[in-house]
């Protein structure tokens, strides 16, 4: 339930009360072992901008759109918690129950793969570790982020077929190899997900459209937050998984009161990534109990914030880029 969508506020409104964090991760993820967020305080409690480093204005605007919807606009929830999946890094085979033991309750895992540096090999014996440590009754999922070719996608899935995969994410680039897989691995049993074919493209129906994908997985901050993404989801004709962006809590809250109207029935949402950082900018994370969490706003806690505050560098960088994204949408 929505009350009705905000109206970008002046920019001396979202610098009133923002800091920049930057949390430690457990593992690399993504390239990444800290990841920085600017956490701003809106009328409707506490929302997020953290729009990846690499990511240039026009991009992040999204992004800036989505804090201040959840800033600004206030969401009822549908529910009080969402089932959520263990996301398993790009670790070696023997390190795979350590980190399934951090997300305890949960039944489904979305498994990294064709990180690089690593082989087919790796991947396949990541994957059978989930499949031993879960049993047959767990989903699991594997995520390429779009770093495979249709060739090599088809090699891989044709070797990770056997561990009864729940489905594919984003194995290709583009929409059109999407759908070009789809059609070469359609005796696999392997559905096809996509994510950045959604999340990055100007026109997030296109993959929908195309019939290049089995299941889209969308997510809260680059679709320009909760009122943005209801729409895809209910325009896309296609089951929608909601994940993170590797978000503080703060962001993952907003994915939970997304997925708790949008996700499709029998699948997990990607939000418990909590579990992911050694620290947070609340007292009380959204972390997974019993395999799910909680649809409700973090409560941000000032000590947090300022124990792990970016360096004054870095602050001056998030709030430069604020100032700048946020004159795109003013002038949009």
């Amino acid at each position: 339930m929505v009350t009705g969508a905000a109206e970008t506020p002046d920019v001396q409104d979202l610098l009133e009360d923002a800091h920049v964090v930057a949390l430690p991760m457990r593992v690399r993820f993504r390239g990444i072992t800290v990841r920085e967020a600017l956490v701003l305080r809106g009328p409707a409690g506490w929302t997020e901008f953290s729009p990846f480093v690499e990511y240039d204005d026009a991009e992040a605007a999204a992004w800036l759109r989505a804090a201040v919807d959840f800033g600004w606009t206030e969401h009822a929830p549908a529910v009080d918690s969402v089932p959520v999946n263990a996301t398993v890094p790009a670790v070696a085979a023997d390190e795979v129950p350590a980190v399934l033991a951090r997300y305890p309750g949960c039944t489904t895992a979305k498994v990294k793969v064709a990180e690089p540096g690593t082989t087919i090999d790796d991947d396949v014996a990541r994957v059978r570790a989930v499949r031993r440590t879960m049993g047959p009754q767990a989903a699991v999922r594997v995520d390429a982020n779009g770093l495979w070719s249709v060739d090599e996608a088809t090699r891989a899935l044709e070797r990770l077929a056997p561990f009864d995969l729940q489905y594919a994410e984003q194995p290709v680039p583009t929409v059109a190899d999407l759908a070009s897989l789809r059609d070469r691995t359609a005796g696999l049993g392997v559905p096809i997900a996509a994510d950045e074919s959604v999340r990055k493209a100007s026109d997030p129906l296109a993959v929908a459209r195309a019939g290049a994908a089995d299941v889209l997985v969308v997510k809260a901050q680059p679709l320009g937050g909760i009122t943005a993404a209801r729409l895809v989801v209910a325009d896309a004709g296609l089951p929608c998984v909601v994940s993170s962006a590797l978000d503080t809590s703060v962001g993952l809250g907003m994915g939970a009161f997304l997925a708790a109207e949008a996700m499709a029935p029998g699948y997990a949402a990607g939000l418990g990534t909590a579990a992911m950082f050694t620290a947070d900018v609340t007292a009380e994370p959204l972390l997974p109990v019993a395999g799910r969490v909680p649809v409700r706003r973090a409560d941000v806690d000032r000590t947090l914030l300022e124990r792990h505050a970016a360096s004054p560098d870095r602050t001056a960088w998030w709030l430069d880029r604020l100032r700048r994204v946020h004159a795109l949408l003013a002038s949009a």
